[in-house]
């Protein structure tokens, strides 16, 4: 029998509930600080629509006694979801230890989730390695590696209409953090809905939706960050250089820091990491992409309660029928 706890979000106005799983693979150092991300931005997002959060993991992912401990009574298995009444699912990235993501240890795991998503809900959001991961389990379409780091802040440009983009303006800022991507010609050969690209012409957002299936959103950015997320994960990067794991110091996150910040971190040492952090930690990101999740979020969420309401309508109206 599951134990995981639920979280209620929303203002609980609307008759209607949204049941959301968010699958959390991200490794202990951020797995804490991801799911509160999420949470607080679906809480900001549900407005007056009743949203109620579940935790879930992947038992092929590696997790320390400690992330355990806190785990417990707040995590399920991600084997309870078919039984979990869920319509709305987010997966998140994880941090790869393989240069082909079918040979991760959580890889059959993972890919039994896609499957039963498809069918299992109304909706799922797969996010930045997540995504990666889908594309390849369902269509075979493969990542490739950027010859650099993408790490910062961009604008994305909305290039198609979509129900997800209501209210908003046609560019926003959305964080990136990936060493991979996904050629937009590759998704579209295979059926995708390229909705907003970057400007360097990286897709952004897609969707997938075959007739009598889950809608897939995929994000290959994260806008669930937080305004320190970004300076979090150049000072582990600039750790993992200073221990031998990178052949190289990372550079500083683009269009992220003010100019005074940028000017700071450039004139110390690649290898005073505590100087390093001392600036990030007083630094003050302006978190210019808030207000264009916020949004984004609470249109996927309306339109989950939304199409979840058809669906109870449309079993009502059945079941009359055949009481009649």
């Amino acid at each position: 029998m599951s134990r995981v706890e639920q979280f209620l979000l929303g203002g609980q106005h609307n008759r209607t509930s949204v049941h959301v799983g968010l699958v959390n693979n991200m490794p202990d150092s951020a797995m804490r600080a991801t799911e509160l991300q999420f949470a607080r931005l679906l809480k900001e997002a549900a407005g007056s629509l009743d949203v109620r959060l579940r935790l879930f993991s992947l038992g092929g992912i590696e997790r320390g006694e400690q992330a355990r401990s806190r785990m417990d009574g707040f995590y399920d298995d991600a084997g309870f979801l078919q039984a979990a009444n869920i319509d709305a699912l987010i997966v998140t990235g994880a941090q790869p230890a393989s240069d082909d993501l079918r040979d991760e240890p959580y890889w059959p795991e993972l890919a039994h989730l896609i499957d039963w998503a498809e069918i299992g809900t109304i909706s799922t959001l797969f996010s930045c390695l997540a995504a990666h991961a889908a594309v390849l389990h369902l269509d075979g379409v493969p990542r490739r590696p950027l010859t650099k780091k993408l790490s910062g802040v961009y604008q994305s440009a909305r290039v198609e209409d979509d129900p997800l983009f209501f209210g908003m303006t046609l560019e926003t800022a959305v964080p990136h953090s990936r060493r991979n991507d996904i050629a937009e010609a590759d998704l579209v050969a295979k059926g995708y809905r390229v909705l907003s690209r970057l400007s360097s012409g990286q897709a952004d957002i897609f969707t997938r939706e075959p007739p009598g299936h889950s809608r897939f959103v995929f994000l290959q950015g994260h806008p669930e960050y937080d305004s320190g997320t970004l300076g979090r994960e150049y000072l582990r990067d600039m750790g993992r250089f200073l221990n031998g794991e990178a052949p190289s110091p990372p550079a500083v996150p683009e269009n992220y820091f003010d100019r005074a910040t940028e000017d700071r971190l450039a004139a110390v040492t690649s290898n005073d990491i505590a100087a390093h952090a001392a600036i990030i930690n007083s630094a003050l990101p302006l978190q210019a992409w808030r207000s264009g999740t916020v949004r984004l979020f609470a249109n996927w969420l309306t339109l989950v309660a939304a199409a979840k309401a058809r669906r109870l309508s449309s079993r009502a109206v059945h079941t009359r029928r055949r009481a009649g």
